[in-house]
């Protein structure tokens, strides 16, 4: 008699919710006082009518994918149409809708350098196409839970963001990884918004950036990164909520003292440290529980840890009391 054994993520279609609640984080910036400056936000202009119309950037890093898959990483669903995954996009840098994927465009990644900077033995900084040489370039199959209760499954390319650390070499006094993301509102016009603390900066614990589960994605979908989704390399912690996820990375620092994030310094009410996927937690003004799924127009009961807790859980013990999860 065969006997299937469900892994923790594994979901009988019987356990769909009927549906989730869903809202734009434009709403969190309206609800914490911003609403008057975003009225106005579109007379600082938008690129979006000439980035439409730009010649396309050849990625020179093209010949490297795909790479091949590791099968550790499974999903419990199918992969989201490419079309879905790359045009509803968050990237507040070029402003707060979902149709930023077309104002990314604009976006120059090459020259495009990495700093590694803080507590470390050397710091470093190196071209992108330099540190691709260096790292071990795999292909995963990731969810992707975004803080909005909607959530997609990707194959990413990349490497262990394990490997960028054993690269930089940090002291043992540093505590935490801080990622910070381009600073360019030339073409970003995102940035040309004064109520952001630019640059955008998110960070990991040591511990949490070590994980096998942190990955430095460069590709997606066989082929380099699209620019609205990171290029040329974001972060990829799929047991955190989206808004952790820091794109366009420019620098890696390692640091003793306790970072401030983008968000957190913007709405710390509603946006914390940890940012770890959790049903039972909900969002200040709206439920974690469920999730709607983009491309399979359903919406699923939200898991612990976004599924991976097999991975990640032991990071958390003893921190009961902290307030893991926003």
């Amino acid at each position: 008699m065969l006997i299937k054994r469900r892994r923790g993520w594994e979901l009988p279609e019987s356990a769909a919710t009927p549906e989730a609640v869903f809202w734009n984080r434009r709403a969190v910036l309206k609800a914490a006082g911003f609403g008057v400056a975003l009225a106005g936000a579109s007379a600082l202009g938008s690129i979006g009518a000439h980035s439409e119309d730009a010649k396309e950037e050849v990625d020179p890093s093209a010949s490297l994918y795909p790479v091949k898959r590791n099968e550790r990483y499974a999903l419990d669903r199918p992969i989201t149409p490419e079309e879905v995954a790359t045009r509803y996009n968050n990237y507040y840098e070029f402003g707060s809708t979902k149709g930023v994927w077309k104002d990314a465009q604009a976006l120059p990644i090459r020259p495009w350098t990495v700093e590694i900077a803080g507590l470390v033995e050397k710091p470093l900084t190196i071209a992108i196409d330099d540190l691709l040489r260096q790292m071990p370039l795999e292909e995963r199959l990731y969810r992707h839970r975004c803080v909005e209760a909607w959530s997609i499954a990707v194959p990413y390319s990349g490497f262990p963001l394990k490997a960028l650390v054993e690269l930089a070499k940090p002291l043992g006094s540093a505590k935490y990884l801080v990622m910070t993301t381009f600073q360019n509102p030339d073409v970003a016009s995102g940035q040309r918004q004064f109520w952001y603390p630019w640059p955008y900066t998110d960070s990991l614990t040591i511990a949490e950036a070590t994980n096998e589960l942190a990955f430095i994605a460069t590709g997606y979908y066989g082929k380099p990164i699209p620019k609205q989704n990171g290029a040329p390399l974001r972060l990829a912690v799929p047991w955190k909520y989206g808004f952790k996820h820091v794109k366009g990375i420019v620098r890696f620092s390692f640091e003793e003292s306790y970072p401030v994030s983008f968000w957190t310094k913007l709405v710390e009410s509603e946006y914390g440290f940890w940012a770890n996927v959790n049903p039972e937690v909900p969002h200040p003004r709206w439920s974690q529980a469920t999730e709607r799924v983009l491309g399979l127009d359903e919406t699923r009961p939200t898991l612990l840890y976004n599924g991976y807790g097999e991975f990640v859980a032991g990071l958390y013990a003893g921190l009961e009391n902290e307030r893991l999860f926003v």
